[in-house]
């Protein structure tokens, strides 16, 4: 049966089914589809970020660290500048948990020095009598917690009379693990600081450049051009000696985090204009100017965001160049000085070839130095990965 024609003029039927309608009930998903497609975009950044067994572990590895260091008093063994006197130059003491066959817990043995009188040289020797039990959540040296307030409470302390020097000491007869958990302060967030720095002024700078160009994208360049001929370490020794040396600590080590924030902002400017250059030519772009958006908006709320991925990768990779940087000018006398400690202050203990020889202990701020890095490349690769999750 065919519909009535309707007579010129008439509207033409119109049909409208008011049943309720399911639009998943066209194609059917599994609760797995479902999760997904539901899922928020930071969910499935982290999901992918998951996926990364060897960032997820830096990323732990990382918080740890940075966990630690607010409590550095807490976990060292030694005050920061206990000096151990009848200790000087010895070697790591081995834990041990047995003795004669016997669990007694974690130990030491104690030790006797004999000097040899022809070349001078302190000489260490277990003495297998003497059972030095480690005590945990004991009391010890004392020390002001963040400045605020004396305490004497450590996590793992040296038996009652003995010595506990797991990484052994150094020409002070300072405990070389307490002080690499007290450099471990300063050297970790020197980056964080200095990265702050770099960040502001490369997406500002570098986003003003690239959105407007011009005259001022010019200056730019050739600004950032002379800044990347000069070679960086002789730069940062003129810039560094710069700082007088009657400055106290902190302002010291507020100094060097602003060199290093400075010299590194002229590859993260010169990225963010490449990208504004491509991107500012976007349709969004122009809706947003016609819209009336300043160009602060336009920069920080849509352009920015659209290569985050990018800003990921070289924050994670500029961290450890900072960390470097300041351990080059400490080891070469021109960064931080004492009573501040760093671990580049604690390889200055090692510039001898000698010292290196007899007492290679004394590098093993380095091991920390090396640990870091390598987690944070990990974990930027991982969260560039992690930033398109749709890929």
């Amino acid at each position: 049966m065919t519909s009535p024609i309707p007579a010129p003029g008439e509207p033409l039927p119109h049909y409208v089914s008011t049943a309720p309608f399911d639009p998943y009930s066209v194609e059917v998903m599994t609760e797995e589809q479902v999760r997904v497609n539901q899922a928020s975009q930071l969910r499935l950044m982290w999901w992918k970020f998951k996926r990364h067994k060897l960032a997820l572990a830096s990323g732990i590895f990382l918080a740890a660290l940075y966990v630690m260091i607010l409590f550095c008093e807490f976990l060292a063994p030694y005050n920061l500048h206990t000096r151990n006197v009848d200790f000087i130059y010895t070697p790591p003491q081995p834990v041990h948990f047995f003795h004669d066959g016997a669990f007694v817990g974690p130990f030491v043995y104690g030790r006797t020095m004999t000097l040899d009188m022809d070349t001078l040289k302190r000489n260490y020797a277990d003495n297998p009598s003497d059972v030095e039990p480690i005590r945990f959540f004991c009391r010890g040296d004392s020390y002001r917690f963040w400045g605020l307030f004396e305490t004497n409470l450590h996590l793992a302390c040296p038996a009652e009379g003995g010595q506990l020097f797991l990484l052994g000491t150094d020409r002070l007869g300072r405990d070389v693990l307490s002080r690499i958990i007290y450099g471990a302060r300063i050297s970790l967030t020197i980056g964080l600081l200095g990265i702050t720095v770099s960040f502001v002024l490369g997406i500002v700078i570098g986003g003003l450049a690239g959105y407007h160009g011009g005259v001022f994208d010019l200056i730019v360049q050739r600004l950032i051009e002379v800044l990347q001929s000069i070679p960086s370490i002789p730069l940062w020794l003129s810039l560094a000696a710069i700082m007088p040396a009657t400055w106290s600590p902190i302002l010291i080590y507020l100094g060097i985090t602003v060199i290093l924030g400075l010299l590194d902002w002229t590859g993260l400017a010169r990225a963010v204009r490449s990208k504004l250059l491509a991107l500012r030519e976007e349709d969004y772009v122009l809706a947003a100017q016609l819209m009336g958006a300043r160009s602060s908006r336009i920069i920080g709320r849509h352009l920015v965001p659209g290569f985050m991925s990018h800003l990921i990768a070289t924050a994670t990779i500029s961290i450890p160049g900072m960390i470097l940087g300041e351990t080059a000018l400490s080891f070469l006398g021109l960064g931080l000085r004492p009573p501040i400690t760093s671990w580049g202050i604690l390889l200055t203990e090692a510039k001898s070839v000698s010292v290196i020889a007899f007492y290679p202990w004394l590098l093993f701020p380095t091991i920390p130095v090396i640990l870091v890095i390598l987690a944070f490349n990990f974990l930027g690769d991982g969260l560039r990965d992690a930033a398109d999750p749709y890929k």
